[in-house]
């Protein structure tokens, strides 16, 4: 859990949605735009579990802590 934490701590420093997550079939969304979010703190939501969405659904994507 504490690597969820620490993600999400990153999202909030570039938005602040009211309903920022959606899970789906094993996936856990935040709906954060990936253009906003810098490099370096990719990588490190990448170690963490979240990837930019490759769909264009837009977002983050992470199968690590998504499950219905």
């Amino acid at each position: 859990m504490e690597d969820l934490i620490k993600a999400l701590q990153i999202f909030l420093k570039y938005d602040n949605p009211r309903f920022p997550t959606n899970c789906s079939h094993d996936q856990l969304w935040v709906d954060i735009n990936p253009e906003k979010v810098s490099p370096e703190d990719i990588k490190i939501l990448d170690d963490l579990g979240f990837f930019p969405d490759k769909d264009g659904f837009g977002g983050f994507e992470s199968y690590r802590f998504g499950s219905c």
